[in-house]
């Protein structure tokens, strides 16, 4: 897949897995997630292989990555938003809609069929990209495991 790049108010958002942080990824998703602490980076390093990635860097691209988030898709019919941070000294500067709407510029997104979340608390923020609550919840099962990564 071809590398996607935006700049949105001065910050680059970019799908090149070259350019992570994945550091910065591994320590947010370990320390400070309530949906992953205890993540091995080598979880980290695979779930970023098979995904794709969104990091948002600072500086149009010449300062640090800031935020991140990625789509576990088949790039045809489905996608699922996960992981979607913004570095927590950096939040509330708007970094996360920013960030979401590179994501819905992206070409694979208008073509997905389904595209899903589970948030806890920022139903607000991705209802401005059009995700509702599920329209048929009785449709879906799912197999979770919260503490995994605890073992």
């Amino acid at each position: 897949m071809d590398i996607f790049e935006t700049t949105l108010s001065s910050h680059l958002v970019s799908t090149d897995v070259r350019r992570l942080d994945i550091d910065a990824i591994h320590g947010f998703l370990d320390r400070h997630s309530t949906w992953a602490q205890g993540i091995s980076r080598e979880t980290v390093e695979l779930s970023i292989a098979n995904s794709l990635n969104f990091g948002m860097y600072a500086d149009a691209g010449a300062g640090p990555m800031v935020a991140f988030c990625r789509v576990i898709t088949d790039l045809a019919t489905f996608g699922n938003l996960v992981d979607v941070f913004v570095v927590p000294d950096l939040r509330g500067q708007g970094l996360s809609k920013l960030l979401m709407s590179a994501v819905m510029m992206h070409p694979v997104v208008p073509r997905l069929r389904r595209f899903t979340l589970a948030t806890t608390d920022a139903h607000g923020l991705y209802g401005k990209y059009g995700f509702t609550p599920l329209n048929k919840p009785e449709t879906f099962m799912e197999i979770y495991k919260p503490g995994i990564y605890q073992r």
